[in-house]
């Protein structure tokens, strides 16, 4: 992405276009901050509305939750409305978790009253996708605050990745408890009994006693052993070829070799490539 937006001539989709995907510039750089600040508040929303508070501070909550979503329902807007592919765009990973994270919010206008006592349970569910936008952050190397290497944004998906488990793992598991279980009462509680299972402690003193609680478990350790070691796993092979030389074989084919090999260690084709032999 360059640093310098359309000029005046070109219309105002492409601008738009623009400057939702820009990194470099002062609006640009403004977007991400801003957008990057309302997701953790919207997150901290959807967390501080599991604990008890009083009447006036829950209002103060939904009406931050309300203003939040109205922010991103008109960034989901004008992300469809930039957009060159308006259908690849409408079906993008990324834009369905921003639509998957509003919708809570949205419905509550849009249904009629009876639906939303209805489909309540489903809401609350619904907002733990809210901590799933962030990975519109980890797209490319480049950030607000500038460039990263591909090994260090590797390691930042799977920090990601990591929180991502517990967290939506916690919200799950809340909402399908805290009616019934007289241990998880909050977000934290339920954040609590994740981190200890997830990390195989098991202290026993908050169990699920829903069918519903019990399945969220056994998909969250499913989870967990598979996507954190998939990720992790791809950090480990950088590491391991980041000494291996680009040279190819002749005979083969096989490319990457060993810094000292004189041979392919595939069909053993005698394979030229410098060496310093003081290393």
């Amino acid at each position: 992405m360059g640093s310098h937006a359309p000029s005046g001539t070109d219309d105002f989709r492409e601008q738009v276009r623009f400057y939702l995907l820009d990194h470099r510039t002062a609006v640009g750089k403004a977007i991400d901050v801003t957008l990057l600040a309302l997701n953790l508040v919207f997150v901290g929303v959807f967390v501080a509305q599991t604990y008890p508070v009083s009447s006036a501070t829950d209002a103060w909550l939904w009406r931050a939750e309300v203003a939040i979503a109205s922010v991103f329902v008109v960034e989901y807007v004008l992300r469809l409305y930039g957009s060159r592919n308006r259908l690849q765009e409408f079906t993008n990973p990324y834009t369905v978790v921003d639509l998957l994270s509003i919708l809570p919010t949205i419905s509550v206008f849009l249904l009629p009253v009876p639906a939303v006592v209805l489909t309540v349970g489903f809401l609350r569910v619904a907002r733990v996708v809210r901590v799933l936008r962030f990975y519109r952050f980890t797209r490319d190397e480049e950030f607000f605050f500038g460039t990263v290497s591909v090994e260090t944004l590797r390691v930042m998906k799977l920090l990601l990745t990591v929180l991502v488990v517990f967290f939506v793992s916690a919200g799950l598991f809340y909402s399908a408890e805290f009616q019934t279980n007289p241990d998880v009462n909050n977000f934290g509680d339920a954040f609590y009994y994740m981190v200890i299972t997830l990390t195989t402690v098991g202290f026993g003193d908050i169990i699920p006693v829903t069918s519903a609680g019990r399945w969220v478990t056994v998909a969250s350790v499913l989870a967990a052993i598979i996507l954190v070691p998939w990720q992790a796993g791809k950090i480990v092979r950088e590491w391991t070829n980041r000494e291996k030389v680009n040279v190819t074989c002749p005979n083969c084919g096989l490319s990457h070799h060993d810094p000292d090999a004189s041979h392919c260690k595939s069909c053993g084709h005698i394979i030229y490539q410098e060496y310093d032999s003081r290393q």
